[in-house]
């Protein structure tokens, strides 16, 4: 493996990002194994809390259901849910999923449906919050942190990262991704539109009924089309008065 990064890589300036990948190779997480995303990113331990009350806005925020602002508000306990999801991706998304493997990316190369999926969120110390998801025998896992100008920076362990914007849409609360970076210590480098896997939409809407909400994930490439989709219903542990 590492001859072949030193063919694709083969210039001196390059070496600090051909060792790091080949440490992300190195460590690469197996099926199964869990462990939480760094907290190595510049100013973590320093980072402003996320509250997405204040980013959405107190009139979109009150148009939310009373479990999502329980779920979602900056005071929220360590929880699990427990549900199933339908995935789907296509060719191009596979590509991208095994590229992104080294690098601990989320990305689930498969096509199934009613796979078993326990999703655990936990306060990770810094402001933020990990969100961990198992699906079969595959685990990956994100932190969600108060991006440094506007909106939410989520990244997984391998230093992807997302920056995404996030609003009320129709009583459903939605994470949308602005572009993709990848984050090298305190070096965040910007990825190319054509080369990620398009814009990612994420939506969580309350079902109003036995604790039950809908997630769905849904990655569009500008030229290529969809290229991930994950959708599922959920079960909330906790009932609302």
């Amino acid at each position: 493996m590492n001859t072949l990064i030193d063919r694709l890589l083969p210039s001196r300036r390059f070496d600090a990002i051909r060792s790091f990948f080949i440490a992300g190779i190195g460590s690469a997480q197996a099926p199964g194994e869990a462990a939480a995303p760094s907290s190595s990113a510049s100013s973590a331990s320093t980072a402003e809390a996320l509250h997405l009350d204040q980013l959405i806005g107190p009139d979109a925020w009150s148009r939310l259901a009373p479990a999502v602002r329980r779920r979602f508000g900056a005071k929220a306990g360590p929880v699990s849910y427990q549900g199933h999801l339908d995935l789907r991706c296509s060719r191009l998304g596979r590509l991208l999923a095994w590229l992104a493997w080294p690098l601990r990316g989320p990305l689930v190369p498969s096509c199934a449906t009613q796979v078993p999926t326990e999703v655990t969120v936990t306060p990770d110390g810094h402001g933020g919050v990990v969100w961990s998801r198992r699906m079969g025998d595959r685990i990956v896992q994100s932190v969600k942190r108060a991006h440094p100008t506007h909106g939410v920076l989520e990244r997984t362990r391998g230093g992807l990262a997302m920056a995404l914007d996030v609003f009320e849409e129709e009583g459903a609360l939605v994470f949308q991704s602005r572009h993709y970076l990848w984050c090298v210590g305190p070096i965040r480098l910007r990825v190319p539109t054509l080369l990620s896997p398009g814009r990612c939409r994420v939506e969580h809407r309350d079902l109003g009924h036995d604790g039950r909400f809908r997630f769905t994930l849904t990655m569009t490439h500008p030229c290529w089309g969809v290229t991930f989709e994950q959708t599922g219903e959920f079960l909330d542990p906790v009932q609302e008065n």
